[in-house]
């Protein structure tokens, strides 16, 4: 009985930390956080928006078109490709034929700079971008045409350096796309909230960083994250080393998922679990602990299935669904209320998903695998030599266990 009282505790303590979420995503999306409501930049710097495209990605024409529809004097938009046999090449020069007005440049390049895919993506791009303003931004976002107005409001402070934003999932036709934007929406937004207001250290994601040309020269450039999994984060912080503030915008932009599968949802947690845990170490326990759905179920497991478990997890995963739901309609979330009973679901499997990262530092990303260390540092897979069946019986067990 004793076991299950502890669970009970770490369970509550699981709420207030979730309760502190939902409080910071409603103070970042508050009208009085600046953004909505705020004066207007007095000037409009001109602005490189570099387009990483890689594969189909749902609804990849119109994400793409939302941004040739912005609301800004001065913009151009580089499609940036490593092949043009790529289908997301044909996209990139239709939309480049409807809109011969605008200044859209498509450069295929081979890079092989360096061990992150995305960079090698971005760094040809980056080499002819025009403007004194980059905007790096995934193929996979779509905005409204108020976005660019929106988050150079920060940017004209002197002192800050890059400008990220807050997103949320959209789409979900099936089972993995609705587990991923339910995460992206719950743990995801609320962590990026809380870190932002509670503990004043903004959480930078690469789908959407807005950043000075010069800020990002003085740090060395893109060919100064080409070896890391986590650019964006590396980014961020040496950015803050370099005095420079990064700041959080509270203008939500759209991540589109439709058609995901179960399995691309697990391989994509896995691969983030891993960069967290590479990252944070010792804080990444917390991810478990703040699960509460995953732990109010584990006395079920490791005691027994008694009347008071079994209603203590059910008890915690209606809360959990309900929070997360709550969490939707104050993000205008286009979710059915009834898919977020799948919450506790998704719940439990990124509990499982929490513990490979503690087995193995092996991550598999666009075709390619890599060692991931210390800080999410990228290290060449080993084809041969005696360490290689280390990470050979790793993938087969891990392989007969999926």
């Amino acid at each position: 009985m004793e076991l299950f009282w502890i669970f009970v505790g770490i369970t509550t303590l699981g709420f207030v930390a979730y309760s502190l979420q939902i409080m910071a995503i409603r103070s970042c999306l508050s009208p009085r956080s600046f953004g909505e409501g705020s004066s207007l930049p007095r000037s409009f710097p001109a602005v490189s928006i570099l387009k990483p495209l890689k594969g189909l990605d749902d609804n990849l024409f119109d994400n793409l078109e939302s941004f040739c529809n912005q609301d800004y004097p001065e913009y151009e938009i580089i499609f940036a490709l490593q092949d043009y046999n790529d289908p997301a090449y044909q996209i990139a020069k239709k939309m480049k034929d409807k809109y011969p007005g605008m200044d859209i440049s498509i450069i295929v390049k081979q890079c092989d700079d360096g061990l992150n895919p995305k960079v090698n993506n971005l760094i040809p791009a980056y080499g002819i971008a025009k403007h004194p303003l980059i905007l790096i931004s995934d193929s996979n976002v779509m905005v409204d045409g108020n976005y660019l107005r929106e988050i150079v409001k920060p940017i004209s402070d002197p002192e800050v350096g890059l400008v990220s934003n807050l997103i949320k999932g959209v789409g979900g036709r099936s089972v993995g796309a609705v587990l991923e934007n339910l995460h992206m929406n719950s743990f995801v937004l609320g962590s990026v909230c809380f870190l932002d207001k509670f503990l004043k250290m903004p959480c930078v994601i690469g789908k959407s960083m807005l950043m000075k040309r010069e800020d990002l020269e003085e740090i060395g450039g893109l060919t100064a994250v080409k070896d890391v999994l986590a650019e964006d984060y590396l980014i961020g912080k040496m950015m803050r080393e370099k005095g420079k503030k990064v700041v959080l915008s509270p203008y939500l932009i759209r991540n589109v998922n439709y058609y995901w599968g179960v399995t691309k949802f697990v391989n994509r947690h896995t691969r983030w679990g891993k960069l967290r845990w590479k990252i944070g170490g010792p804080k990444y326990l917390s991810e478990l602990f703040c699960n509460t759905v995953f732990m109010s179920c584990l006395p079920i497991v490791l005691w027994e299935a008694s009347r008071i478990t079994l209603s203590f997890a059910f008890v915690v995963c209606l809360l959990k669904a309900a929070g997360d739901c709550y969490i939707g309609k104050r993000t205008a979330s286009d979710h059915s209320p009834f898919l977020y009973f799948l919450s506790p679901i998704k719940d439990l499997v990124i509990g499982l998903i929490w513990f490979v990262p503690l087995l193995s530092n092996t991550v598999a990303w666009r075709g390619n695998r890599f060692i991931i260390s210390r800080n999410s540092a990228l290290l060449p897979y080993p084809e041969s030599g005696v360490w290689t069946w280390r990470y050979r019986i790793a993938d087969a067990i891990k392989g007969r266990l999926a």
